[in-house]
């Protein structure tokens, strides 16, 4: 006689069991797929335990509010994005402005990945800046300055290898890339092609100065 446990049961999927180490990172790990997508203030929390799999008192108990768990998200996303950051700025090897380069090209293969479906995370939190707390405005200011200071710090390498003009001002070419990048990445996502991210990449290294 079949054992009615091995049944497959209907109605609700099976609440995954995880750890709490395991459930907090697949949570966050959901959140930053889904901001990619879309806004935070739009993202409702039922969105991201459906796709998870895990009761809603399970988020509650690993995040104290939405906004908590969007600071969350968003701290990681920042890690990610500074660990990749480093692993195309930081490559001794490449010239100075091929590591900026390659991280573009980098950039262009993941929306296309996804269909251009994905953006920015931060960018697309910069778009709700004025609905969101006080809390994300610095947390997303203070990550675009760090990919800044990389970025300046691989142009003043530039200009130790003679690739630019000794008087350049690094920081301030590095806050234009930045500023300009977001806009050509939310651009591509609209157009869903790669040509807004050539056309900014093409214009913002035939400006600088030699």
């Amino acid at each position: 006689m079949t054992d009615a446990l091995s049944k497959p049961r209907r109605g609700r999927p099976p609440k995954v069991d995880r750890d709490y180490p395991d459930t907090r990172d697949a949570l966050i790990r959901c959140g930053m797929e889904i901001l990619t997508e879309q806004g935070f203030m739009s993202t409702g929390i039922d969105t991201v335990l459906k796709r998870v799999g895990v009761p809603k008192g399970s988020f509650y108990h690993y995040f104290a509010s939405k906004e908590a768990f969007g600071q969350a998200v968003l701290d990681s996303y920042s890690s990610y994005f500074a660990h990749k950051l480093d692993r195309w700025f930081l490559q001794d090897e490449v010239p100075p402005l091929q590591r900026l380069e390659n991280f573009v090209e980098d950039a262009k293969a993941g929306m296309t990945r996804f269909q251009f479906t994905r953006g920015c995370l931060v960018g697309n939190l910069g778009q709700e800046v004025a609905i969101l707390p006080d809390s994300f405005r610095l947390e997303l200011e203070g990550t675009l300055r760090s990919w800044q200071d990389r970025l300046a710090r691989v142009l003043r390498t530039a200009q130790d290898a003679g690739e630019l003009a000794a008087g350049a001002d690094c920081d301030a070419l590095a806050a234009f890339f930045w500023i300009g990048w977001e806009g050509a990445v939310q651009r591509a996502r609209l157009t869903r092609d790669n040509v807004p991210l050539d056309v900014f990449i093409k214009g913002f290294l035939a400006g600088l100065p030699r």
